[in-house]
């Protein structure tokens, strides 16, 4: 297990790859993102993208498993409990305390992503999904059961925010884009996970505590996972040109963890290739600091205008509350046993599945923008068409 080194001092390595002190034109290149070509095993390649990405296999677990646990935990003869009798107040507080926790998850990782590091960060996350589940399946009432969803929100937040940048910073780039766009296609499987699991158990007695204690095992995988992947060597070398480690050390390292994330392949062309990280952050690290008011003018205005604008759009619809919620919505139009219930809300997520599934295979080829807006033009249209339509009721 490669270890991330936090000792002070900056060696007189300096910022590698200059000649003259400045970064010429042939340095250029890098910050465009055109790098030499990189040699890497397909098969090391394999493992630095599946462990983080569990953490979204996770996270799409239990937007699932919360839709069926819902149904299960209000039931009088199948709950296994005496507090089934929930109101809905406290049924929203079950569903959305994984959110809450996420929104504290994300806080703490804007502090404390760059002091831990990419592994560390999804290592904690591992640590919280596996608390937070088990606290959730052995939950004695409802206040404990909230803290329980509460904590494995935390981990949703960290986990969300460092798997992207640890498969960025750790995949070849000849396949980078499409292993972060898999991790996405991740998410939404752990969804369809959730549902197919939820379905088989939603008429077991306490069939809740076992939907939430199901996701225990891959949290145990990514922990182990993690703990055996090298550290992302893109931050190794950034804490270096922060002065926040010795140089040589550091560099030293990074050419170790890239062997090791790139297979033999890579041959003697690993030092290479963190020369060419390290020239890429010395020329970002000299660019002028911008102010957190810069956000709100000129072209970053614009770009923040349309990010948050995305954002909002995708919350607006409600589409994540019909995920959580799918299957009592579902029960409510007509489907009345909890089984048929259940076992539709699969075939939501089966569609959901392989339409993110198309998106990753055309997503270079088409580009962003039309796969947008052909999103944007399907969820609009389902708000004309008569609801009657979209969901008859059954028999």
């Amino acid at each position: 297990m490669a270890s991330d080194h936090e000792q002070p001092g900056l060696s007189s390595l300096g910022k590698v790859g200059r000649s003259s002190g400045e970064i010429g034109s042939e340095h250029e290149p890098l910050v465009n993102g055109i790098h030499t070509s990189e040699s890497y095993s397909a098969s090391a390649a394999i493992l630095p993208f599946l462990f983080p990405a569990l953490g979204g296999l996770l996270y799409g677990y239990d937007i699932g498993a919360t839709s069926c646990a819902t149904i299960s935990i209000e039931s009088a003869t199948l709950s296994g409990i005496s507090w089934y009798d929930l109101s809905s107040v406290e049924v929203g507080l079950i569903t959305s305390g994984s959110l809450y926790g996420a929104l504290i998850g994300s806080v703490l990782a804007f502090n404390i992503a760059d002091f831990l590091g990419r592994r560390r960060e999804l290592i904690m996350a591992s640590i919280m999904y596996l608390v937070g589940a088990l606290v959730t399946a052995f939950a004695p009432n409802l206040v404990v059961m909230v803290i329980g969803r509460f904590v494995y929100g935390i981990g949703i937040g960290l986990a969300m925010h460092a798997a992207p940048m640890y498969i960025a910073e750790t995949a070849p780039s000849q396949i980078r884009g499409i292993l972060i766009s898999l991790k996405e296609f991740f998410i939404v499987l752990g969804m369809v996970a959730g549902y197919g699991i939820g379905s088989l158990l939603v008429e077991t007695v306490s069939g809740w505590r076992y939907m939430y204690g199901a996701s225990t095992p891959l949290a145990v995988i990514m922990g182990i996972g993690m703990c055996w992947l090298p550290a992302s060597p893109r931050w190794l070398l950034l804490r270096a040109i922060q002065g926040k480690g010795n140089m040589q050390e550091l560099r030293e390292t990074a050419v170790c963890c890239l062997c090791r994330l790139r297979g033999q392949s890579i041959g003697d062309s690993a030092s290479q290739h963190v020369d060419e990280i390290l020239t890429e952050l010395s020329y970002v690290g000299e660019e002028k600091e911008v102010t957190l008011g810069e956000i709100f003018h000129g072209k970053c205005l614009k770009a923040m205008i349309i990010g948050a604008g995305l954002v909002l759009f995708q919350q607006i619809t409600g589409q994540p509350s019909v995920l959580y919620y799918a299957a009592s919505i579902l029960q409510s139009a007509g489907f009345s046993a909890a089984s048929d219930a259940t076992r539709v809300s699969i075939l939501l997520g089966l569609l959901k599945l392989i339409m993110t599934g198309v998106a990753v295979v055309v997503v270079d080829r088409l580009g962003r923008r039309p796969l947008l807006l052909g999103g944007v033009s399907g969820m609009v249209s389902y708000f004309f068409v008569p609801s009657w339509i979209i969901l008859p009721f059954p028999g």
